[in-house]
C-alpha cells in the first residue's frame, strides 16, 4: 500500500470510528439529559463550564456556543478554580464539569467545594461510576469504548463526543428559548453572518449614488449617467416610478448593432420590466435574486417608487458574498 493509500485509509477508519461512537451517544441518553436542560432554562444565574487538559478546550467551546445562542456562561479552568478562580461561581450558577475519566487530581479537588458551596452540578464524563459521576447532579454518559488514536490514548473520540454533547444541550436551550435568528443577529453584529440576518437592500443602497435619465434623455446622457453614478446601470424613470433599465452591456450592444446613435433615446434602448426589490429587503435576498438571474445590479424600490440602486460590489464588501 502506497503511503497516499495509507493515510486516507487511516482518516477513513477515524471518521468512521467517531462518527459511531457519537451515533452511540443517543442511547445512552437518560432523563437526567432533559432536567438538566431543564434546570439551565429555569435558572436565575450562569452556566460555569469547567474541565482540565483537552477537556478545558471542550468546556471553552460549548461555553462560546451557550453564549451566542442566549445561554450566559462562563469558562472556568479547573486547575485554576482551586487557586483562585473558584470566586467566580455566583449562588444561582451551575456547574458542568468535563472529565473522560473523572476521577483527575484536579476534579477530586474541585467538585466537593462546588458540592459545599451548594451549586447544582452536572457532569459530562465517560465514566459514570468515577467520583465525578457518583457526586454529580445529573450525569450527561459521554462513554466512547475507543479514543481514534491507535495508542487509545490521545483525546479524540471522547473529546468529540464532549462536543456533540454540548451542542446537544445548546441546541435544546435554543428551541426552549424560542431563539430566532433576529437574535443569534443580535449576539453576531460584527460578522457576515450576522449581517446575512440583519442587513437590509436600504443599508447598502443608501450608500449608493442613485443614477437616472427619463425616457427622452439621449444617449450621451445616458452614458455621462452610468458614468458619473459609477454603477454600471441606470434607472429610466418616470414620475418617480421604475420604466426600465440601460446597463453598460446593453450601451456596448447598441454599438455594435448601430452606426447611427444621434437619434435614439433611452426608451429605445433600455430593458424593459427590469429586475427590481424593496428597499426594506433582507441584503441576503437582493444576493439570491442576482444569484438566480445571473444579473450584477438590483433597482431598489420605496412605496413604489424608484429608490436607488444595489450592487453585487456592495454585497461582496459586507461579506453577504
Amino acid at each position: 500500500m502506497n503511503t497516499k493509500q495509507s493515510i486516507l485509509q487511516t482518516a477513513t477508519s477515524t471518521i468512521t470510528l467517531e462518527s459511531k461512537a457519537i451515533a452511540n451517544l443517543s442511547e445512552l441518553l437518560t432523563d437526567d439529559f432533559a432536567e438538566a436542560v431543564q434546570l439551565i432554562y429555569n435558572s436565575k444565574g450562569r452556566v460555569i463550564i469547567t474541565g482540565i487538559g483537552k477537556s478545558a478546550i471542550i468546556a471553552s467551546k460549548i461555553v462560546a456556543t451557550l453564549n451566542s445562542t442566549g445561554t450566559p456562561s462562563v469558562f472556568m479552568h479547573a486547575a485554576d478554580a482551586i487557586h483562585g478562580d473558584l470566586g467566580l461561581i455566583l449562588e444561582n450558577d451551575i456547574v458542568i464539569c468535563i472529565s473522560k475519566s473523572g476521577n483527575t487530581p484536579e476534579i477530586k479537588v474541585l467538585v466537593p467545594l462546588i458540592k459545599k458551596a451548594k451549586n447544582k452540578m452536572i457532569a459530562i464524563t465517560g465514566n459514570i461510576d468515577s467520583f465525578l459521576g457518583q457526586n454529580a447532579d445529573f450525569i450527561l454518559n459521554a462513554f466512547v469504548t475507543k479514543e481514534a488514536c491507535p495508542n487509545n490514548l490521545a483525546p479524540t473520540t471522547s473529546t468529540t463526543a464532549q462536543l456533540v454533547l454540548g451542542d446537544a444541550l445548546a441546541v435544546c436551550l435554543l428551541e426552549l428559548r424560542g431563539f430566532s435568528s433576529n437574535d443569534f443577529a443580535k449576539y453576531h453584529p460584527g460578522g457576515a453572518l450576522g449581517k446575512r440576518l440583519y442587513l437590509r437592500v436600504n443599508d447598502l443602497s443608501s450608500q449608493n449614488q442613485k443614477p437616472q435619465v427619463n425616457l427622452e434623455a439621449s444617449v450621451k446622457e445616458v452614458i455621462v449617467e452610468i458614468s458619473e453614478k459609477m454603477l454600471g446601470v441606470t434607472a429610466v424613470v418616470e414620475d418617480e416610478k421604475i420604466i426600465g433599465i440601460i446597463t453598460d452591456g446593453d450601451l456596448r450592444r447598441m454599438l455594435s448593432k448601430s452606426d447611427d446613435i444621434s437619434s435614439l433615446k433611452a426608451k429605445d434602448i433600455m430593458s424593459n420590466a427590469p429586475r427590481r426589490i424593496q428597499e426594506d429587503a433582507m441584503a441576503v435576498d437582493a444576493k439570491e435574486t442576482m444569484e438566480t438571474y445571473g444579473i450584477s445590479q438590483l433597482l431598489v424600490e420605496h412605496d413604489g417608487k424608484y429608490a436607488g440602486v444595489v450592487h453585487l460590489h456592495d454585497l461582496i464588501k459586507e461579506g453577504i458574498i
